[in-house]
């Protein structure tokens, strides 16, 4: 399910379409297989965007095979998604296309694994998931849930939705600030609501149809960078896709970065495939979710994940 490459190697004209995840590894200097590859990975610095540098690429090699191998369906559909995407398309065909993939993988074994793994799980009722203040023409909104790190749910999904319909409605409000109350602005989706949904049709009805996503996207063609994200602590899973579409993203020093979806059997959910995508392409996109592993703010910065860090 996975097929390691040294870049030194000449091209492969075999290569199957669609390729399955392919990790490149060595001197980052052969364009077909830097192009063809998921990722590479490499040991020296290097500002190629289809390139991740990593402290040892033996390591990171075995722990990519293993879980590649633990989770090979949700792997192989993660990759076909992030080649399919055209990240200067329409936002909401590469959503329909990602949530019609995740649903796949709802239906799947791994994620079947996960829920049994995981056991029984009740989500706690927190009053007021989202608040929202007026100041002037911006609209600050702030994930309200500080007990769970913002752990998104599905009453924080309707919260902000309500809340963000008022930037979308109001002409008055020319600009948005996003950010998140407590040690974290948003630690991903709540984990003990997930496998509640009725079918996954359902679901993917449910995130296409009512997704914070999409109206990000909106606000964000429309007020430019005064839609913007303000991160701290754990900005993971769907907190990072919700933050990177927004015009302009600045995060504190202290946070971390990642796409955690593939350890559940999945791959992201709140548009991230298309958000993230856009920012620092397919191939870093693929590495965040398919490694697990997460970047700090000062590496976000580079990648242009984040376009600023504050103190």
């Amino acid at each position: 399910m996975i097929r390691l490459v040294d870049l030194s190697a000449p091209p492969d004209p075999d290569v199957l379409t669609p390729p399955g995840v392919v990790v490149g590894y060595g001197p980052p200097s052969n364009e077909s297989w830097l192009t063809t590859a998921t990722f590479t990975v490499t040991e020296e610095p290097c500002a190629d965007r289809r390139v991740v540098t990593v402290d040892s690429v033996p390591e990171t090699l075995a722990e990519l095979t293993r879980r590649c191998e633990h989770w090979p369906q949700a792997s192989a559909v993660c990759d076909d998604v992030l080649r399919s995407l055209d990240p200067d398309g329409p936002t909401l065909s590469g959503v329909i296309t990602e949530s019609l993939a995740y649903s796949t993988l709802q239906a799947g074994p791994e994620f079947a694994r996960w829920l049994s793994e995981r056991g029984p799980a009740s989500v706690p009722e927190i009053a007021d998931p989202v608040v929202a203040q007026r100041d002037g023409d911006l609209l600050r909104i702030q994930f309200n849930r500080p007990q769970r790190h913002n752990a998104f749910s599905t009453d924080m999904r309707a919260a902000l939705l309500e809340v963000l319909s008022v930037a979308q409605l109001d002409p008055s409000v020319s600009g948005i600030v996003l950010s998140g109350n407590g040690l974290s602005f948003c630690s991903g989706g709540d984990l003990a609501e997930f496998g509640s949904f009725a079918d996954p049709a359902s679901a993917h009805l449910a995130r296409t149809r009512y997704s914070p996503a999409l109206v990000l996207d909106e606000l964000t063609t429309r007020f430019g960078r005064r839609c913007r994200a303000r991160v701290h602590g754990q900005v993971l899973g769907s907190g990072l896709e919700m933050a990177a579409f927004c015009g302009w993203v600045e995060a504190s020093r202290d946070a971390v970065f990642g796409l955690p979806e593939l350890s559940l059997g999945l791959l992201p959910g709140a548009g991230g495939t298309v958000s993230v995508t856009r920012r620092i392409g397919r191939w870093r996109t693929a590495y965040l979710v398919l490694s697990g592993r997460t970047i700090p703010a000062e590496t976000a910065l580079q990648w242009g994940l984040v376009d600023a860090l504050s103190d």
